[in-house]
């Protein structure tokens, strides 16, 4: 389950790592389960606004068969080589791209940016940063009009450059324009990928024109100290990741 060299090399370049098939199909299945009930009887198309900027299924942000989804498979352990030690990881996030045309009203898209910095639904001068996003697919997702996960490999160090020379609390912008420039590059898996990727990645999320919702589930990774030091770690890309320092 280690990281191997090339793994490491990987994501200190790119800022993120690929585990294809590294969870376990009956986790997978009852997780699935449990969301395709919820999709189907429980979402309510009048909130979909609050549910693409925060959760999807939100009654079941702690809910044990997604919480395994870390808790019991290979992420917990890759996290804790990365990270050295973190916070325990009590909620989930779930993320769902509904196909074009389901909703009387559009589903918002996610421009680039990065998590917990100048969000629209956040206060421009709070932090809600992390040190490590984990996620898990459990739908196809082969096509990248489909509501993929659109990322910038090695953005990481562009965006600690600029939290150091340009950004400051306060400011609306959530990345340098010629990051919002790119459309990035789609992540595409089958359900049982692993995603790890850097918290200064910057990401988007566009439209779904397939057929299926594209369904992933987020774990937000804190390393230990690192509420205590967020404008350091947005100087700073490996000051929470002990285990690459060296």
């Amino acid at each position: 389950m280690s990281l191997t060299p090339n793994e490491k090399s990987t994501f200190i370049r790119e800022g993120m790592l690929i585990r294809r098939n590294a969870v376990a199909p009956e986790l997978i299945s009852r997780a699935r389960e449990l969301v395709d009930d919820w999709y189907h009887e429980a979402m309510d198309p009048a909130l979909i606004d609050g549910y693409t900027q925060r959760t999807f299924a939100p009654e079941f942000k702690s809910h044990p068969d997604l919480l395994a989804l870390f808790a019991q498979s290979p992420a917990a352990e890759l996290a804790a080589e990365l990270l050295g030690t973190f916070r325990p990881v009590a909620t989930m996030q779930l993320q769902i791209r509904v196909p074009e045309g389901r909703l009387s009203t559009p589903q918002p898209e996610k421009s680039m940016h990065v998590d917990g910095v100048a969000c629209p639904h956040l206060d421009p001068n709070e932090l809600r940063t992390f040190s490590l996003l984990a996620g898990v697919v459990l739908s196809d997702i082969t096509d990248p009009q489909g509501g993929a996960l659109h990322y910038q490999p090695g953005g990481h160090q562009a965006m600690s450059e600029w939290f150091q020379s340009e950004w400051s609390q306060g400011l609306t912008k959530q990345v340098p324009p010629e990051l919002d420039a790119q459309s990035g590059t789609p992540f595409l898996g089958r359900p049982g990928d692993l995603l790890l990727m850097h918290h200064l990645v910057p990401h988007a999320v566009g439209r779904n024109f397939g057929a299926e919702p594209r369904i992933m589930v987020y774990f937000r990774v804190e390393h230990t100290d690192h509420a205590q030091r967020r404008l350091d770690a947005l100087h700073d890309p490996w000051l929470d990741y002990q285990g690459l320092r060296t």
